[in-house]
């Protein structure tokens, strides 16, 4: 493993596989890799005397043709960092990355490539077809050509109906979907998008997961960045989370995430106090919702236990969930964890 405290899941660099993508991630699996990170490093000179600091301290990481690789990590992890180093919008200290095999930065290969910024700026007095339009001409197109596929992008992203309104009347969120409608006007082959989900409702949010997963579906490579861990675990092949400038964990969700019952939590109606202590007494969680008592049980050998001493005692059972590991636990666990393993 070439960082050290990083859980590396699956053989060589990055395993393939996916959360919920069938053969879509094993097609991404056996793709070709579009973004290669190894050791990337960068440092800023800050304050009246020069501080040195570490934003970004030796990641790596591959995204390949295909998928929908996740960037995760806290506030100042450094994924924004790590992006403008990808995108050339600044250089690395150390290290190096690859976009399409060509070494970053690379005209070319940012041809190639749609990029959503966590705060897009869109000059004031335009309206989104024109912010659009000019996207996708300095992307090379013109002509009719440049007027349907600005249209199709309004239509893709849900502002048609806002197309001429200028943008300084625009919500936060329409104009969060006029970046990323700008972002997919040139056709990118990689589309690299940080917290696309920035401002949007949850209606928003949903329109914005489908349109990814249909992007992915179209051949497209996703790579974003978020702190929305749900969004991540419903379309992500891969994950990569940050900790203070390192990749601390990597890999295919489905061999991140335990496949074991971590908790069983059963739902009562009708629980005596005395019945509540007694879960207490043996170890059990209780806690009270509504009007309903909640047992937790840790992992899922004891649950017959206390369904027989819950019906003994005059409750009803209303629902057996069993709980399994989730990327938020995965993330709690590893992220930000202040004991991280040297080696896993």
């Amino acid at each position: 493993m070439s960082e050290a405290g990083a859980i590396d899941a699956g053989g060589g660099a990055d395993s393939g596989g996916g959360a919920d993508s069938g053969a879509a991630s094993e097609s991404a699996a056996a793709g070709e890799t579009l973004i290669e990170v190894r050791g990337l490093q960068k440092t800023f000179r800050v304050g009246f005397y020069g501080r040195r600091v570490e934003a970004v301290k030796g990641v790596d990481f591959d995204v390949r043709r295909g998928e929908i690789f996740g960037f995760l990590g806290p506030n100042g992890a450094g994924k924004t960092t790590t992006i403008k180093m990808l995108t050339g919008l600044i250089k690395p200290t150390g290290g190096e990355a690859f976009l399409f095999g060509a070494r970053v930065p690379s005209a070319e290969a940012r041809r190639r490539i749609g990029f959503l910024p966590e705060n897009p700026y869109v000059y004031p007095y335009l309206t989104p077809r024109e912010f659009i339009t000019l996207c996708g001409r300095l992307s090379g197109l013109a002509g009719a050509a440049l007027a349907s596929r600005t249209q199709a992008m309004l239509a893709k992203v849900g502002i048609a109906y806002a197309a001429d309104r200028p943008v300084r009347r625009l919500s936060k969120g329409m104009l969060q979907r006029t970046g990323l409608a700008a972002a997919l006007v040139s056709d990118p082959e990689l589309l690299v998008l940080d917290e696309p989900m920035s401002g949007l409702d949850p209606v928003g949010r949903k329109e914005v997961r489908d349109l990814i997963l249909e992007e992915r579906a179209a051949g497209r490579t996703i790579f974003f960045s978020t702190h929305i861990l749900s969004d991540v675990e419903a379309m992500c092949d891969r994950v990569a989370i940050l900790r203070e400038g390192r990749v601390v964990v990597r890999g295919a969700l489905r061999k991140l995430l335990r496949g074991d019952v971590l908790r069983t939590d059963v739902t009562l109606a009708g629980a005596s106090e005395a019945l509540c202590r007694s879960f207490e007494q043996q170890g059990h969680g209780v806690r009270t919702r509504a009007d309903v008592v909640v047992v937790e049980i840790e992992g899922e050998k004891q649950v017959g236990d206390v369904l027989r001493a819950a019906l003994d005692g005059g409750a009803q059972v209303l629902e057996v969930v069993p709980r399994r590991e989730t990327l938020e636990d995965l993330f709690m666990r590893r992220a930000l964890s202040q004991g991280l393993s040297r080696e896993d």
